[in-house]
């Protein structure tokens, strides 16, 4: 059972390359469970410039879970059962455009599913909900995103479609062509169902994705060696960027700047 010091401001999610978040203060593990089972590992709690954050790797540490078996819904349910009110999800991600290149940073305002088989709903009846998804990510929380790489130097985009594939496998040249022709920005395999269910949560949710590679449309077929290397790269910049921003955001998000946190109001059946 949770404790009432078992709380925090804010979520983050560490992605393929991020396992651990530095400059955390009074640090400590919770084991919290879930009507939907457990979470993908023990939160790590801390405190970061007078916030308190909720760190999970979305793959386990040691990176032991693929994208498709990610219990996403205990994920969120985890950190919302702590209070975070906003959720940081660290995402690395492959370039569907030349603009879009190794090494940069992207803060996406849109995305396409092509995922399938995947839990995508905590309103699985009797009780329905259908949240709206026409602006998925909170523009409060992208606009604290894209200002802190900028702050820091960052080579940083402030929109972008991601395109969410099933995986674990990577695309043929076909599949990359065709996603490039639908105007797909970065692509990736674990952005579905979280923005579904952090949106049904009322958590303001925003990804920071950091481009590992040219998906196979440009170059050589991806290798899982080669998204490791220039995750590595991009891990700490990450990390520049979530110690910059968390100590910036309010306790509470600001509903005149974000409609997450009152997304079930029209939603519910």
């Amino acid at each position: 059972m949770l404790e009432p010091s078992d709380r925090a401001d804010v979520g983050v999610i560490g992605g393929s390359g991020l396992y651990s978040l530095g400059g955390l203060e009074d640090v400590r593990e919770l084991k919290v469970h879930t009507p939907y089972g457990e979470p993908s590992d023990s939160l790590v709690l801390g405190r970061l410039g007078g916030r308190t954050v909720a760190f999970l790797p979305r793959h386990g540490r040691g990176h032991r879970i693929p994208p498709h078996m990610v219990n996403y819904r205990a994920n969120i349910w985890a950190l919302r059962s702590l209070g975070a009110s906003w959720v940081i999800s660290i995402s690395a991600v492959g370039s569907l455009s030349g603009e879009y290149r190794p090494g940069d940073l992207v803060v996406p305002d849109q995305f396409i599913d092509m995922t399938r088989g995947r839990d995508y709903t905590f309103f699985d009846g009797p009780r329905v909900a259908h949240v709206s998804m026409a602006d998925p990510f909170c523009e409060h929380l992208r606009g604290e995103l894209i200002a802190s790489a900028g702050r820091l130097g960052y080579g940083i985009h402030r929109s972008g479609t991601y395109l969410c594939i099933e995986g674990p496998r990577f695309s043929t040249r076909a599949e990359s062509k065709l996603w490039r022709s639908w105007g797909a920005h970065v692509i990736g395999m674990t952005l579905v169902p979280e923005v579904n269910l952090a949106c049904e949560a009322q958590i303001c949710y925003s990804v920071l994705a950091l481009v590992t590679d040219y998906d196979v449309w440009s170059e050589a077929p991806v290798t899982a060696e080669e998204v490791t290397r220039i995750m590595e790269e991009n891990a700490e910049k990450a990390k520049g960027v979530l110690s910059d921003v968390i100590p910036r955001l309010p306790a509470r998000p600001e509903v005149s700047r974000c409609s997450c946190c009152e997304s079930l109001r029209t939603a519910l059946i």
